[in-house]
C-alpha cells in the first residue's frame, strides 16, 4: 500500500484548516475566528480580503505557556461575583434542560432592551447567532456588504455556504463609510453587516448617522448591527440600534455576555429583531438549545450586578489609558479605542512580531490592512498590561 509523506510544517498548516486543528486555536485568541477553512497565503497567513490579512501564530513548537493572554478580548475580572454564585447554586440542576429558566432570562432581557420577548432569540454567545443568521440568509447565495476590516465570523460563514462578500474600506477616521456601503447594495445583497464599535479597530461610527443609515437601508435589505462591545461606552444604552426594532425596521442587533459581563466561557448571547426575522432563523435552528442550565442563572444574575459592570468598564479604561501612555513614550501612534482592545501599527513583519511576543509569553493578534501591519492587544489586568508593554519594548525598541 502506498503512503504519502508530508513534513511536520505542512501537516500543522493543513491541520489548522480542519475542525481538529482548530481545537488549539482558541488558546491563541482564535475563539473569535469562525471554524471554516481559511484561505492562506504562501506564508500561512489568513487572507480575508485583498485589503485584510491576519498573521497566524506558529504552532510547530506546540502551545506556549502564556503569562498574559491578550488575544481574545476576554474580560479578566469576570464572571461577576453574583453570576458566579448563581452558577454554582444552579450547577446541581445541570441534569435538566433550561427552557423555563431561559424564558425568565428572555423576559428580563426584553424589559432591559425595551422590546417584547418575541423580539429576542438566545444563543450560546452572539457569534453563534451571527453564524446561524449567515447560514439561514445565504443558503441560496447572495452577497453581504460590510466594512473592511471587520469582525469575520458572520462573513466567513456566509462565504462557506455560497455567499460573496462585498468589502467596503473604512474611512480615514476609521468609521464605517456608510455612503459607500449603501452604494454597494445591489439586487443580490441579502444583508448589510455592521460591527459598532468595530472589531478589530475598536472604533465607532457616529450614532445619528448610523441610526439614519439603518432606518433607511433596512427598507431595502436587513441590517445586522453587532454591538458586542457597546457596553464599554459610558452612554452605551443611548448608542444602541435596538429602538429601531420597535419602529418596525428590519434590523438585527447582537449583544453578548462574553465581554463586559466576563462570561466568554459560559456562552450566553442574544439578538433582537423583528418576530418575522427570528421566525426565519428558528424554522431552521433553535437558538437557546446550546446554553447550559447554570449559565442561564449566571446571566440573570449578571444583569443585576451593576457594580461589576461599572468596575469592568472603569478598570478597562484605566488599562487602556496606561497603554496609550506607554505607546506615546515609545513614539508609537495608535487608534483611539472605545472597546476592550486597541490597535497600533508595528514596524516589522507580523508573523515575526507574533513569534517574538509569544517567546516572551505574551499573546496578541497581528493583522495587515490599510497598507500597514498592526498589533491588536486586549485589555487584561494592569499587571498583564505591564507585562505586555515590557515585552513590546524588547521586541520593537
Amino acid at each position: 500500500m502506498g503512503t504519502t509523506n508530508i513534513n511536520r510544517r505542512d501537516w500543522i498548516r493543513k491541520s489548522m484548516l480542519t475542525a481538529g486543528g482548530a481545537m488549539a486555536l482558541p488558546y491563541f485568541g482564535f475563539a473569535e475566528t469562525p471554524r471554516m477553512p481559511l484561505q492562506l497565503d504562501a506564508k500561512g497567513n489568513a487572507i480575508y480580503s485583498p485589503f485584510f490579512k491576519e498573521y497566524l501564530p506558529n504552532l510547530e513548537t506546540g502551545m506556549p505557556d502564556l503569562v498574559a493572554k491578550l488575544n481574545a478580548n476576554e474580560n479578566p475580572y469576570g464572571p461577576s461575583p453574583m453570576a458566579l454564585e448563581a452558577f454554582k447554586n444552579a450547577a446541581a440542576g445541570g441534569n435538566r434542560y433550561a427552557w423555563k429558566e431561559l424564558f425568565q432570562l428572555v423576559g428580563k432581557i426584553a424589559d432591559f432592551e425595551g422590546v417584547q420577548s418575541k423580539n429576542i432569540m438566545m444563543g450560546p454567545g452572539s457569534s453563534d447567532l451571527l453564524e446561524k443568521t449567515a447560514m439561514v440568509l445565504f443558503m441560496n447565495g447572495g452577497n453581504v456588504v460590510s466594512a473592511d476590516p471587520a469582525y469575520m465570523s458572520l462573513i466567513r460563514v456566509a462565504e462557506s455556504v455560497g455567499a460573496t462578500w462585498k468589502p467596503v474600506p473604512l474611512k480615514d477616521d476609521w468609521s464605517h463609510d456608510l455612503k459607500a456601503m449603501e452604494e454597494a447594495i445591489d439586487a443580490d445583497t441579502k444583508l448589510v453587516y455592521i460591527c459598532n464599535p468595530n472589531n478589530p479597530t475598536g472604533t465607532i461610527t457616529q450614532h445619528q448617522e448610523l441610526v439614519d443609515f439603518c432606518s433607511r437601508v433596512s427598507e431595502k435589505v436587513p441590517v445586522f448591527v453587532d454591538e458586542a462591545y457597546l457596553w464599554f461606552l459610558d452612554d452605551n444604552a443611548k448608542k444602541s440600534m435596538v429602538s429601531l426594532v420597535n419602529e418596525g425596521k428590519d434590523v438585527i442587533i447582537a449583544r453578548t455576555f462574553s465581554k463586559i459581563h466576563g462570561m466568554a466561557g459560559l456562552r450566553v448571547g442574544y439578538i433582537v429583531a423583528q418576530e418575522s426575522t427570528l421566525d426565519k432563523l428558528q424554522n431552521i435552528t433553535r437558538g437557546g438549545m446550546g446554553i447550559s442550565y447554570p449559565s442561564v442563572y449566571a446571566a440573570i444574575a449578571a444583569m443585576d450586578d451593576v457594580a461589576f459592570i461599572d468596575k469592568s468598564r472603569n478598570l478597562n479604561a484605566e488599562c487602556r489609558d496606561y497603554v496609550y501612555q506607554s505607546l506615546d513614550q515609545m513614539g508609537i501612534e495608535y487608534v483611539p479605542s472605545h472597546t476592550s482592545f486597541l490597535i497600533f501599527p508595528i514596524e516589522m513583519e507580523g508573523k515575526a512580531f507574533l513569534d517574538k511576543m509569544t517567546e516572551l509569553k505574551v499573546g496578541v493578534r497581528a493583522f495587515e490592512f490599510m497598507g500597514k501591519n498592526w498589533c491588536r492587544v486586549s485589555m487584561g489586568t494592569m499587571d498583564e498590561m505591564k507585562m505586555f508593554t515590557a515585552a513590546l519594548n524588547k521586541v520593537l525598541v
